[in-house]
């Protein structure tokens, strides 16, 4: 009885590894997909025509080095373990590769594995383990672009509400419908009342529908909690770029990773322990 729930745990964090190799696809990819596809569309409007173009999604073409062409062969492409052995290093050219590949596959793998301890393997663990997949792709597809991808907020957002109407989590569904309003309209007002007051955009659509969906998953009660911490940390780290010279052109900061990471708090410690945190 000890060890079925650590083997459980185990295969879902192996699993986990698994799919973050492929969220490392999907973060660097698809924003350059939404582009391609925003860049058509505007062709089209405009009656120009494109020249035909190599097929470019999740899945085609192969991962290759982005300096030299190299395409990546399955052994070198194992989760953590190729990166470990190339010694984060292209096998072709010895260019230096990210760290953060490796780090979010095992932050996937950890993120899977508490979620199969934390419920089992159950449809709740499944719900929960994608949760914080998709939060983990949002959060670095905002750092790196500025963008919070509607392919993943809304099916993200309806997921929550379904996983309440199914009873898969401890969330009513009118809290969840409610949440999901509530989040959207919340943070639709403060950008309007912003824009109004300065005349900037203070955020993005994407932050209002990933607000909306963070409300599906835990609540109208749980909106206070999140959005205090992820304004707190926020502002920190805004703070501490700015000293260190680090923000980037028109000096600001995507709200999207901070929101994710208040939700992956949420669902780990519970929207309670968040109150805690920021001292109320």
């Amino acid at each position: 009885m000890l060890v079925s729930p650590w083997f459980d745990a185990s295969v879902a964090g192996v699993f986990g590894l698994l799919i973050g190799s492929f969220l490392n696809v999907v973060i660097y990819r698809l924003p350059i997909m939404l582009e391609a596809q925003w860049k058509a569309e505007c062709e089209v409007l405009a009656n120009q025509e494109s020249p035909a173009k190599e097929a470019f999604n999740l899945m085609v073409p192969r991962s290759r080095c982005a300096q030299c062409g190299h395409r990546i062969r399955w052994h070198e492409n194992v989760p953590v373990l190729s990166y470990l052995f190339l010694r984060g290093k292209c096998s072709a050219c010895a260019t230096a590769i990210s760290l953060r590949y490796p780090l979010v596959e095992l932050s996937t793998g950890a993120l899977f594995f508490y979620c199969a301890w934390q419920w089992g393997i159950s449809p709740s663990a499944l719900l929960w383990s994608g949760f914080g997949a998709a939060l983990l792709a949002l959060a670095l597809i905002d750092w790196d672009t500025t963008l919070l991808p509607d392919d993943i907020t809304l099916p993200l957002l309806w997921a929550g509400l379904l996983a309440a109407a199914l009873q898969w989590t401890s969330v009513a569904l009118s809290a969840a419908v409610w949440g999901a309003a509530a989040g959207y309209l919340s943070l639709w007002l403060i950008y309007w009342a912003f824009k109004l007051i300065t005349g900037k955009e203070g955020m993005g659509f994407g932050d209002f529908k990933l607000f909306a969906a963070l409300g599906a998953w835990f609540g109208w009660q749980a909106l206070v909690p999140i959005i205090l911490m992820a304004s707190v940390i926020g502002a920190l780290v805004g703070i501490a770029l700015k000293f260190s010279s680090g923000l980037r052109a028109g000096g600001y900061v995507p709200f999207g990773p901070f929101l994710a990471g208040a939700g992956l708090t949420a669902m780990i410690f519970g929207p309670g322990t968040i109150l805690q945190v920021v001292g109320l």
